[in-house]
């Protein structure tokens, strides 16, 4: 055995070491391990059949019970595995249907002398048993071996005195018979009869004596024989007919509806079969003497049943009342609910909301007093899950009158909130629509709140997640309809309610700016003075909550967002505030920002946020005392002052994203608007100061670009100089008037730049020169035609 490796062998074991490497590797039980002992000598099969043989002895002695059984199944094994290794020609095996003709004799008298020694075993429980153990080798004999020893074995078992022994040696033969010839079912049913016929041995002097002796109460005693009938029944009721079911019922009203017996049908039958006779059980279990064995475990076994099995629909009513008369008596608050958690599910299943309550408020009768609840948690979650599970309609749910009474004698934290996921868990899988039901408002949010109030500085980050995900379920399914303002009032409550979950505030905040959208469509973009001040409440609303939020990039999408909003619904101020507030905010950004639990630069994010603020920047027109372009201008300070990684070249993308809005900015008519909201086309209508004030912006920040591409001409950055110079080319190409000598001459001298050192794509230069000549080709676009001759494309030798 692995345990025995470190231990010096006897002197009469002559196991080689190879020998003893494969022998210790049976101790996985697996077929292969039996397999590698195939090609021992006699010599040393039987010493290894002494080294199990002692290891047995020990294992017993030392109460490792596990580890001798083990033991004998190996032991077992082994024997069927070295006769067949003997059948075997050519090293070809046989097959597994194999009949006694095709077995040689020297296999054969190998399985006779097993069997010829095992009968002179003088003793009768060590001959029943190995012989048992050995059942599968009789198919080496003949074929009808195994169907002659079957009925033979079960007659021995009544030479065994001790009925408990006895039993088991039955449920040990029923194994080994269901394994090696799982067709024979007769040996099976004697094997119930002839225990029926002996069981009331355990009230003879004999058993009631010992019992006496050992100091062992008749009721712990009788438990002992369950696995056991448990077994043989289950072996007995696989696949069998009804009418055998029926017989066996019979059999235990004559015992006198013997407790045990009773408790072992039930566990054993099919769930349809014991449904549909509920009645005819229950009856049997009313006179059963409870002396023995306690009825409310009966009506336990009965319960599970009705869970998986429905009965006659005219007896749901008497079947309840009659399970529920025996269970409310329960003194024990363990027993009790034991099986008031079985018999929940049945009332679930087949009543109402009115049986349902009846159950919780006895359930919360037994369980309050001295806080029997708190031994009972995961009984009471049980049904908690079980109720939740059947009543779908949570609207009915809460009008349950004791459900909510019920959950508050869930006092320990972690599991109260369990519960509380369970529930949600729920509402968000079976609620199809939005609600306003101030019975479920108020009942989900208690639950939710519990749920929030949990959370503390050692909560993971998953549970927080799982946590807020299931909040914002609830959110989301919460509608007043039209009636906005009391939308919001509920987002208000929500928000003190939920503070401590930084997503739930970010759902809040997407759920306002939608209900001021939703306020915009209704009014089709033309508020009343009631709408304008119901949508600059929600306009507060965000600008007060995103503040509170840790994270910097979900506050400046949240800004810009929400300022988007703002101008939607021509809240001007509000939306400056937004938009002065994203501003004031990118300087905070720092360099590394945590995703998905790693630390990546933030450069990338800073770039796409901007990138999209840029694009808003365009609709929102200047304050009239803040000056021309206030927001671009402040934004290009913040940027200026931003301290950027030295490797990095973001700078000059987002200076060159600047120049697409500036170049935006000089049209007469932009691109796209805000319906309601004049932006600086009209508000300016292409004055020339204002042009002028563009122009100077642009020189600005085209002198940052090119200053930041002579930091590039060392060495080792020329390669990332040829790309910006490039990158910078196309700006000028898609957004400049290269009408303008200026202009004209500085995008000439980005693309010699550009292929200045040898780092240019061709591919790429030959592809932008064949476009510049197909724009020359267009009406008015002669200067491209000019700037085309200018741009040379040089080899790279």
């Amino acid at each position: 055995m692995g345990s025995e490796k470190g231990k010096a062998t006897t002197s009469g074991s002559a196991v080689s070491e190879k020998v003893r490497t494969r022998l210790e590797e049976l101790d996985d039980l697996e077929e292969g391990s039996q397999k590698e002992l195939l090609n021992l000598t006699q010599q040393d099969y039987m010493n290894r059949i002494e080294e199990l043989n002692q290891s047995l002895k020990d294992a017993w002695s030392s109460d490792q019970k596990v580890k001798a059984l083990k033991i004998v199944i190996q032991v077992s094994k082994l024997v069927y595995e070295r006769i067949l290794s003997m059948c075997m020609d050519n090293r070809v095996s046989l097959s597994d249907n194999f009949s006694p003709e095709t077995v040689n004799d020297t296999a054969k008298e190998t399985c006779l002398n097993w069997f010829f020694k095992i009968a002179s075993i003088r003793e009768l429980i060590p001959r029943f048993y190995v012989e048992a153990a050995i059942l599968k080798c009789n198919k080496f004999l003949s074929k009808t071996g195994i169907s002659e020893c079957l009925p033979r074995l079960t007659s021995v078992i009544r030479g065994i005195g001790d009925p408990l022994v006895a039993v088991y040696a039955r449920a040990y033969l029923c194994r080994v018979g269901m394994e090696v010839a799982p067709q024979l079912k007769e040996s099976l049913n004697k094997n119930f009869f002839d225990f029926l016929l002996t069981f009331k041995q355990i009230h003879g002097d004999t058993v009631q004596n010992q019992l006496v002796v050992q100091c062992v109460e008749i009721p712990l005693y009788l438990t002992l024989y369950s696995p056991a009938i448990d077994w043989i029944l289950q072996c007995i009721a696989y696949r069998a007919p009804e009418i055998l079911l029926t017989e066996m019922m019979e059999r235990c009203k004559k015992l006198g509806n013997n407790a045990l017996l009773l408790n072992s049908i039930m566990s054993a039958f099919r769930a349809e079969f014991i449904a549909a006779r509920s009645m005819d059980f229950i009856g049997m279990i009313k006179e059963c003497d409870e002396s023995g064995f306690p009825k409310h475990l009966l009506f336990r076994s009965l319960g599970l049943n009705l869970a998986l099995a429905d009965p006659p629909e005219n007896d749901h009513l008497q079947i309840l009342n009659e399970a529920w008369k025996v269970i409310t008596k329960l003194k024990n608050p363990q027993d009790y609910i034991n099986c008031a958690e079985v018999w929940v599910e049945y009332t679930c299943r087949h009543f109402t909301k009115r049986e349902v309550n009846t159950v919780l408020a006895d359930v919360i009768k037994h369980m309050t007093p001295d806080r029997a609840f708190e031994d009972a948690y995961p009984q009471l979650q049980s049904i908690i899950q079980k109720v939740i599970t059947y009543i779908n309609d949570f609207s009915l749910l809460f009008s349950v009158e004791k459900f909510l009474p019920f959950l508050d004698m869930f006092q320990k934290e972690s599991v109260r909130v369990e519960v509380c996921k369970c529930i949600m868990e729920s509402f968000i899988k079976h609620q199809q629509e939005s609600t306003k039901d101030p019975v479920i408002l108020n009942a989900l949010l208690h639950i939710c709140k519990t749920m929030h109030d949990s959370v503390n500085a050692l909560t993971l980050e998953d549970e927080k997640r799982l946590l807020a995900a299931l909040i914002n379920g609830f959110i989301k399914m919460v509608s007043f309809g039209r009636d906005f303002e009391q939308q919001l009032s509920f987002y208000v409550e929500a928000r003190s309610m939920f503070c401590n979950l930084e997503p739930v505030l970010v759902q809040l905040i997407h759920s306002v700016n939608q209900l001021a959208m939703e306020t915009r469509k209704v009014m089709r973009g033309n508020h009343s003075r009631k709408t304008a001040a119901f949508v600059r409440a929600c306009v507060a609303f965000c600008f007060i909550t995103i503040p509170s939020l840790s994270s910097i990039f979900t506050r400046l999408n949240l800004y810009l967002h929400s300022g988007q909003v703002a101008l939607a619904n021509q809240c001007l101020s509000q939306a400056d505030a937004f938009f002065k507030a994203a501003v004031s905010l990118v300087p905070e950004v720092p360099k590394m920002i945590s995703i998905d639990g790693k630390m990546r630069p933030s450069d990338a994010f800073l770039l796409e946020f901007l990138c999209n603020f840029f694009s808003t920047l365009l609709v929102v027109p200047d304050h009239p005392e803040q000056g021309v372009l206030f927001l671009v201008r402040g934004l290009l300070n913040v940027i200026q002052d931003y301290t950027w990684e030295d490797n990095s070249d973001d700078k000059v993308r987002i200076y060159t994203n600047v120049l697409h809005l500036l170049s935006a900015m000089t049209q007469e008519t932009y691109i796209y608007h805000v319906d309601k909201v004049d932006s600086n086309d009209t508000l300016y209508g292409g004055d020339s100061k204002f042009l002028a004030e563009i122009s100077k912006l642009c020189e600005t920040v085209i002198a940052q670009i090119l200053d930041h591409l002579k930091t590039l001409g060392k060495e080792e950055t020329l390669k990332r100089q040829s790309q910006l110079a490039l990158y910078f080319f196309n700006t000028i190409l898609a957004h400049g008037d290269l009408r303008n000598n200026k202009l004209n001459q500085l995008s000439v001298n980005l693309w010699n730049l550009a292929q200045k050192h040898g780092f240019a794509d061709t591919k790429t230069m030959v592809k932008t020169l064949e476009y510049i000549k197909r724009r020359s080709k267009q009406p008015d676009m002669s200067h491209f035609t000019d700037l085309a001759l200018r741009l040379p494309l040089q080899s790279r030798t």
